[in-house]
C-alpha cells in the first residue's frame, strides 16, 4: 500500500525522486513507474498503477458509447494520463502540464492513499489537509469495520 507522506525537491528539468517505499511497492507489483493525471477535485496529481488505470478505462468503456459523459471522462482522465517511468536513480520527470496543474514550485509532496497516491505542492496540501481532517472528524461515524469472517481475529 501507499502510506504516509514524503516531501522531495523538484529540479529545473521537472525531475523528482520518488519515495523508496512507493518505488518498492510499485516494484513488488511488477512496475517500474506509475500513471499520473490531473486531479478533478484538487490542484494535485493522481497517481496509480497501470492495472488501476486499465480498470478506470474499462469503467469508462462500460458507459454508453454515444453519451457525452463517456467522452468527458475519457478526455479528462485518459487523454491527460502520463506514464512516468523511473530512471536509474529512482526519479520521474513530470511534464510541464502536470506541474502547472498541481501548481508545484520547488518541492513535491507524495501523499499515500492506500491503493493510489497523490502528488501535491506541500503548501497547497497543508490547507487541504486541515479541511480534510475537519470533514473526516465530522463524518467519522460513516466509517465502519467490515464484518469479520468466521475464524478471523480482530
Amino acid at each position: 500500500m501507499f502510506l504516509s507522506s514524503y516531501e522531495n525537491k523538484i529540479d529545473k528539468k521537472g525531475r523528482v525522486s520518488v519515495p523508496a517505499t512507493f518505488r518498492s511497492h510499485l516494484s513488488s507489483l511488477g512496475y517500474n513507474g506509475f500513471i499520473s493525471y490531473p486531479s478533478f477535485n484538487h490542484s494535485a496529481l493522481e497517481a496509480c498503477t497501470q492495472e488501476r488505470i486499465e480498470k478506470l478505462s474499462n469503467t469508462i468503456d462500460s458507459l454508453n458509447p454515444f453519451e457525452e459523459k463517456r467522452d468527458y471522462f475519457a478526455t479528462s482522465i485518459l487523454s491527460e494520463s502520463v506514464n512516468l517511468q523511473f530512471d536509474t536513480e529512482g526519479r520521474i520527470s513530470l511534464t510541464e502540464k502536470l506541474i502547472d496543474h498541481a501548481k508545484i514550485k520547488n518541492n513535491i509532496l507524495f501523499v499515500g492513499l492506500g491503493k493510489t497516491f497523490q502528488i501535491w505542492d506541500p503548501n497547497i496540501f497543508e490547507k487541504f489537509k486541515t479541511e480534510a481532517r475537519k470533514k473526516a472528524f465530522k463524518n467519522r461515524g460513516s466509517l465502519k469495520w467490515e464484518n469479520k469472517q468466521k475464524g478471523e481475529e480482530e
